[in-house]
């Protein structure tokens, strides 16, 4: 007698995870409260050493499927879950990050209401440790080839964001494993560079912001960025000078603004004075933004002079906090 073999589900929802005991159970409840529910969610230990897998198994969800690997970090979590998905459809979630309830039933609405688009892609929010709400992303909505605007700025902003065909991102060979930060902007310029993406004019994603993410090792993002940036220029050689101008404004924006976020402290401030000079250097525009580019160098001086204790009340009561985040 053949077996008949069970309906495969339309999504999978791929969570890498690695020390995430207390953000995880958030996280896993929100992709359950998707009001779209023909999904699997696979969730890749990656060597976790804390009660991460104790916070998973309360959980009791049918769609729930979780695998233990040995420490191998974020992309190759990323290409073991997507190995194993067996939707027609991925989408990724960081393992701190929250979704809207109806962030796949709108994303799966866009693809299938544009053919040929292989991307769906939302705004995002940004969130503290507490769920919070700190500041507002981008939110920004181009379709079709966003290739030029994506090189220019990563405004899908961050992992937890797009949903994709698996075919497509297969057929990429999935996240570049030797990258060791800036893997989510890699891949979406990949794919941008082949497929047509479609925005979702709503906010989808909650990002969460920690001072101990990965994501806080500024060397290691600059020197990342630049390698993604100089690949993806290669691929398109006829953007003109002024794009890669504006790519590295943004970047070095971008990177001075992360390294005057709390904690303060006095590497962080000389980091930030270097990223600054070279935003400065990049931007066609600096005369027009001399007051911005100020209140950073201001900003940077007093975390370096400034024992942590006192630049943090000196700035929070001078109300000098970065209002916008824009991650690479």
């Amino acid at each position: 007698m053949n077996k008949i073999n069970p309906k495969l589900p339309i999504i999978s929802v791929i969570i890498p995870v690695y020390n995430s005991e207390k953000t995880i159970k958030v996280t896993i409840g929100s992709v359950l409260k998707q009001t779209f529910e023909d999904f699997e969610l696979i969730i890749i230990n990656d060597g976790s050493q804390d009660s991460t897998l104790d916070v998973i198994s309360e959980i009791k969800d049918s769609r729930i499927k979780v695998f233990t690997f040995t420490n191998g970090g974020g992309n190759v979590s990323r290409n073991r879950g997507l190995n194993m998905a067996l939707g027609e459809f991925v989408s990724f979630l960081d393992a701190d990050d929250i979704w809207t309830s109806d962030k796949l039933q709108l994303q799966l609405q866009a693809l299938q209401e544009n053919p040929t688009a292989k991307v769906a892609y939302s705004w995002t929010d940004y969130i503290d440790e507490n769920d919070r709400f700190l500041v507002s992303g981008t939110h920004t909505s181009i379709n079709g080839d966003i290739y030029e605007k994506l090189l220019i700025n990563n405004f899908l902003e961050n992992g937890s964001n797009p949903l994709i065909y698996k075919e497509s991102i297969i057929e990429l060979g999935g996240f570049d494993e030797s990258l060791k930060a800036a893997q989510d902007w890699d891949m979406w310029l990949r794919l941008a560079a082949r497929y047509f993406f479609v925005a979702v004019p709503c906010v989808q994603i909650l990002y969460r912001v920690s001072a101990y993410s990965l994501s806080s090792n500024l060397v290691r993002q600059e020197k990342a960025c630049l390698q993604v940036l100089e690949r993806a220029y290669q691929v398109r050689p006829l953007i003109n000078q002024t794009s890669w101008k504006l790519s590295l404004t943004n970047l070095y924006k971008y990177l001075t603004c992360k390294a005057l976020q709390r904690p303060f402290n006095k590497q962080k401030g000389i980091a930030a004075i270097k990223f600054l000079w070279k935003y400065f250097l990049n931007d066609y525009s600096r005369l027009q933004r001399i007051s911005f580019t100020l209140k950073l160098l201001f900003k940077s001086v007093i975390i370096i002079i400034l024992p942590p204790t006192i630049s943090t009340t000196l700035l929070t009561i001078m109300k000098l906090e970065l209002k916008k985040l824009k991650p690479c």
